[in-house]
């Protein structure tokens, strides 16, 4: 029997239906999105900043150690951050009342930049001139014996960055200006990419910053060996001299039994016995004949006797080949 869908039947159903769900989407698998600036385009691969990292790393021990004995006081530097910037938010970013060196580093073209926060540069003033610098003095303009000896400093500073760089290139740094007013330099275009290492500085109690920036054009030639596996090589090369160097060192202090043998004989042990002074002993060798020189008991000159200055003395007429162990008896 055919039975008829009332209303009420209808609601009962309906009502045992599940609650309408959204429709499932097609999973999509999770992307990490980032912004990129195309007039601010990244020019130096991420292993060169690497390698850049590195070869300051070193630079920061070697400035730590040089202020350490100049100041006479705790020094510790480290790098913070290598990062790429443009030249124009480098200059917007400097401090007020902090001192630029611009210096050359030929072979490499183009002017490089160096940066000394304010903290940093008082209290090396400071410490310099008499002072405690226990905490950073008051920030006035620099007088002529201020900026003559913070000049020093940045000479010395940059033959801890030769050091450093020996590793990829010979460069000779030359610092050519100390400015304060970084809008009055003109080392590189505004949109020119420039690599800013940042080395954490703290002096005494006094916390503070050294910059460095190293513009794309003048590390454009040596970019290729700005690779982590160039740079591991040539520091195994420069390991490898300075052992060279060490050991040559060494073999050159090394203090050698040197002998002349005028001549040889042989006599019975009674005939020995029975020598007294004035006895001749007659030599196997003619006085004519050249003297032998022995280096650690092997033969290794020949010389011929004479006079030096009043004192006995041989000079070398030839050289052995191959040394032999002499054998005296």
């Amino acid at each position: 029997m055919d039975k008829q869908l009332t209303d009420e039947n209808l609601e009962a159903i309906l009502a045992k239906l599940p609650a309408d769900q959204p429709a499932r989407q097609p999973e999509m698998r999770q992307r990490n999105v980032q912004t990129y600036d195309f007039k601010k385009a990244l020019r130096f691969s991420q292993d060169q900043i690497r390698t850049l990292t590195r070869i300051h790393e070193n630079c920061a021990r070697l400035l730590t150690s040089y202020l350490s004995t100049l100041l006479r006081t705790y020094v510790q530097i480290s790098v913070a951050s290598v990062e790429q910037f443009t030249y124009e938010d480098f200059v917007r970013n400097v401090q007020k009342k902090s001192i630029l060196g611009v210096f050359k580093a030929p072979p490499l073209q183009g002017s490089l930049l160096m940066e000394f926060s304010p903290d940093v540069t008082y209290i090396m003033l400071d410490r310099m001139l008499g002072g405690q610098g226990s905490t950073a003095p008051v920030q006035n303009d620099l007088t002529e014996i201020e900026m003559s000896v913070i000049e020093r400093v940045f000479i010395n500073a940059l033959g801890t960055f030769e050091e450093a760089w020996s590793s990829v290139v010979k460069v000779s740094p030359e610092l050519k200006e100390i400015e304060v007013n970084p809008q009055f330099l003109t080392t590189s275009a505004p949109n020119e990419t420039v690599i800013l290492v940042s080395l954490q500085t703290k002096i005494g109690d006094v916390d503070g910053a050294i910059n460095i920036c190293l513009p794309h054009v003048v590390l454009e030639q040596v970019l290729p060996k700005l690779s982590a596996r160039h740079w591991l090589a040539n520091q195994k090369k420069a390991i490898e001299s300075h052992e060279a160097i060490a050991l040559e060192k060494k073999v050159q202090n090394t203090r050698l039994d040197v002998k002349a043998v005028l001549g040889r004989s042989s006599i019975d042990i009674g005939d020995f016995l029975d020598l007294k002074i004035g006895d001749v002993i007659r030599l196997n060798e003619s006085y004519a004949d050249p003297v032998m020189i022995l280096v650690d008991e092997k033969q290794k000159f020949l010389a011929q006797p004479g006079i030096s200055k009043g004192r006995v003395a041989v000079q070398i007429t030839d050289v052995q080949e191959e040394g032999e162990e002499y054998n005296e008896l």
